[in-house]
């Protein structure tokens, strides 16, 4: 007898997971150092960065909501912790 429980391997990149998540990062990016740690530690890997040094003259990073679960890894390893967990309205 086959059960189908288990998914297919790499399938959470075609799952959108964010939608039962409590809470979510706010990003404060005046406060943001750019050094990338949010990006490095969440394990969803849905922060990215945005901007380009070179032309802009600052890069700072985002967060993708539709894989975001809320974890607050990345604001709890910010190292000038510009990432606030807040309750998210729905």
């Amino acid at each position: 007898m086959k059960n189908n429980l288990a998914v297919e391997p790499g399938s959470s990149a075609k799952n959108k997971t964010g939608n039962w998540r409590t809470f979510v990062p706010v990003i404060d990016h005046d406060k943001c150092i750019a050094c990338g740690t949010c990006a490095r530690v969440c394990p969803e890997g849905c922060v990215f960065a945005v901007g380009d040094q070179a032309l802009q003259g600052k890069i700072f990073y985002e967060k993708d909501l539709d894989y975001c679960k809320g974890c607050g890894i990345c604001a709890e390893e910010c190292p000038v912790k510009c990432i606030e967990m807040k309750l998210e309205e729905k």
